[in-house]
């Protein structure tokens, strides 16, 4: 199945929906959304990494800013934060440019590596979509973290290409069904920048009271 470019989700949607389905629900589909120092910082740091008027050239690497991406068979489409194009004989032609080059994504997060696997899961996206459109093979990419700033290398194993395939097509099913899953507490609510529009604990509560309520009217009947 191939979408079209108006089924096109955002790509970077997908760290939001593997750290939270409620939180990307709320901002993709709902369309709420508010910064808290975190998003700020992380804007700022992409927002540089973003800036087209950086060109840079070094000798037989290309660096390319905020390039333009999609991917009709996950049915989405975003930016990079930056593609790097290194000049080599296993690589794929570029129009305008001699030669082949290697494409290798690389994206720019504000803090230090995580413990879960949404970073990889975004990068993993890129290369799909730079595979598709420039029809080659990227084997690797790199996350470049401003805390530690010092880049991690990413593999794109076959389990992570699939996960990354297996997650947009669940996020196209809740989109289609204008679909926002019920709140579930965890760590990371604390933090979460919509927790003031999704207030977690305040639903928590809600979902106990009508328990409770619910009870004692079974109490009652009985």
């Amino acid at each position: 199945m191939l979408y079209e470019e108006s089924e096109f989700l955002q790509l970077s949607g997908i760290q939001h929906f593997a750290f939270c389905r409620r939180q990307w629900a709320l901002a993709y589909i709902e369309m709420q959304w508010q910064e808290n120092v975190r998003t700020v910082e992380g804007r700022l740091l992409h927002e540089y990494a973003h800036d087209n008027s950086i060109k840079e050239k070094r000798g037989d690497l290309i660096i390319s800013r905020g390039m333009a991406i999609h991917s009709r068979e996950l049915g989405i489409s975003g930016e990079c934060d930056v593609v790097e194009f290194h000049k080599s004989e296993k690589g794929v032609p570029l129009v305008g440019r001699e030669g082949n080059y290697q494409v290798i994504p690389i994206e720019y997060k504000k803090g230090k590596p995580k413990t879960n696997d949404v970073d990889l899961l975004q990068l993993a996206a890129q290369a799909l979509c730079l595979e598709e459109m420039l029809c080659c093979q990227i084997p690797r990419g790199y996350l470049y973290y401003g805390e530690t700033r010092h880049r991690e290398k990413v593999e794109f194993t076959e389990e992570l290409r699939e996960n990354v395939a297996k997650i947009f097509r669940e996020m196209h099913k809740y989109y289609a069904q204008r679909y926002t899953p019920k709140v579930k507490m965890g760590k990371g609510c604390h933090a979460c920048s919509l927790k003031d529009i999704c207030l977690p604990v305040l639903n928590k509560e809600s979902s106990v009271k009508r328990y409770m309520e619910a009870r004692m009217k079974e109490e009652s009947a009985e």
